[in-house]
């Protein structure tokens, strides 16, 4: 992590259980931290079993595709966390770097990047859904392990211009290519850049902490282009990094940032990321943010998130789509917001749409039962969440919320980009004013 051995990740012989043992260095280090809340510093600074495994797993794609995909370019021995983490564990999500056992993270205190041309981003994109197996300079070139779902990959930005790091350099932004055809009923999603960087922008308006997003082209290839929180430049002003003229000088680098997503925090695997198969709830995030560095806010920013979700039909919104910031000594607070993308664009009865009977957040609200669908969730159902929830006045600021809804989308409206296809923000706008209407109706109800 930054350069300092944490400790070591493996397998018992003979039993074959998981284990991560602490360095002792690490353990007692003013910097010093537990990798997750799931895999506490104990007095023997050994931790065992399932969570040490689901916690390595969750730094990696959820689809069995990607991974498969991984494999082959890699040339792994199989599609085991271990093997995967072994071949592109070198720039994480947070701050982990796997490297083996005698290998040195060196370089990881000053930028080594080779600069790239569009027509190579390009090609970069293009490659990310092939199978060919990469040749040794480009494997050793582009170890990069992203979690979640949709295809990505991941370069350095600086001086205006992308650049492949190398060694122990991190990466700085993400790079999210266009969804496509999603699903059983064939849900069309090509728009899905668009649609994610809208959301973000909405985000924003409603005053929701939300990762910076731009929308890029390169050549043939779209992109959502995401900039990492889990990143930060040292031993130079941000705001010189993407300066034309800009060199990184000796002391300048990018430290990793320690974070981990609620799957990790709770120790569960990523096949149990949603609430319906027993992954997160709206119950569970609250009680871990009751004891973050700022529980009030993150509790507050948490509960309204869900809101806005509902308003935007975000349908997506399960436990490896939040994620802690991890601090020394074991202070931890609620991270940016992150893959927000709106259902409204697919949703109605004609062919290759989602019904939105069917509709449903990741996580429910709880009243006589759990309930998921967007179509019959009420106001009463967010004030008994307001008043479960502690934070005071926050029925209030929910309804606020709402109410601020439609003009928070004007104003996105009025700096949305000439080329944006319009279909993405009227089905948006318009599912959201809908749900602001339910919301407004069934005050009291």
């Amino acid at each position: 992590m930054n350069g300092e051995r944490v400790g070591k990740w493996g397998t018992l012989r003979g039993a074959g259980t998981p284990f991560f043992r602490y360095e002792e260095s690490w353990a007692n280090a003013p910097q010093g931290r537990a990798l997750s809340l799931s895999l506490p510093v104990t007095a023997d600074r050994e931790v065992r079993g399932q969570a040490v495994e689901y916690y390595f797993d969750n730094l990696l794609p959820d689809s069995a595709e990607i991974r498969s995909r991984i494999r082959t370019r890699f040339q792994t021995r199989s599609s085991d966390a271990f093997d995967l983490l072994t071949a592109i564990g070198r720039d994480c999500v947070g701050a982990v770097q796997l490297l083996p056992p005698n290998l040195e993270p060196l370089g990881w205190d000053r930028i080594d990047a080779t600069p790239l041309t569009e027509e190579e981003v390009e090609q970069i994109l293009r490659d990310v859904t092939t199978a060919t197996p990469l040749a040794r300079d480009e494997a050793e070139d582009f170890r990069i392990s992203l979690a979640g779902a949709q295809e990505k990959t991941a370069l350095l930005h600086m001086a205006g211009r992308w650049f492949r790091p190398q060694r122990a350099t991190p990466t700085t932004h993400i790079l999210k290519l266009p969804l496509g055809i999603i699903g059983g009923f064939r849900g069309d999603f090509s728009d899905s850049v668009e649609n994610e960087w809208l959301c973000a922008q909405v985000l924003r308006e409603l005053e929701l902490p939300v990762a910076d997003t731009a929308m890029a082209r390169f050549g043939e290839q779209r992109a959502l282009i995401v900039t990492r929180f889990d990143r930060r430049w040292i031993g130079v002003d941000p705001g010189e990094v993407q300066r034309t003229r800009f060199k990184p000088s000796k002391g300048t680098w990018i430290a990793r940032l320690p974070q981990e997503d609620l799957c990790q925090a709770m120790g569960l695997p990523h096949t149990l990321r949603y609430e319906a198969d027993g992954g997160p709830s709206i119950s569970d995030a609250l009680g871990l943010l009751a004891n973050s560095e700022y529980p009030a806010r993150d509790q507050a920013s948490f509960v309204l998130a869900q809101l806005a979700f509902w308003l935007l039909a975000a349908t997506d919104g399960h436990g490896k789509n939040f994620s802690l910031h991890q601090r020394a000594g074991g202070a931890y607070g609620l991270t940016p917001l992150y893959d927000v993308l709106s259902a409204w664009p697919i949703i109605g009865h004609g062919k290759n749409q989602l019904a939105i009977e069917k509709a449903k957040l990741a996580m429910s609200l709880r009243g006589r039962g759990a309930n998921y669908r967007l179509s019959e969730i009420t106001a009463r159902h967010w004030q008994e969440l307001a008043g479960r929830s502690g934070v005071p006045h926050l029925w209030n600021r929910m309804q606020s919320f709402v109410e601020s809804a439609p003009a928070a989308l004007e104003r996105v409206e009025g700096r949305l980009p000439r080329a944006f296809p319009e279909r993405v923000y009227t089905t948006i706008r318009d599912g959201v004013r809908a749900q602001v209407q339910r919301f407004t109706k069934t005050i009291g109800g």
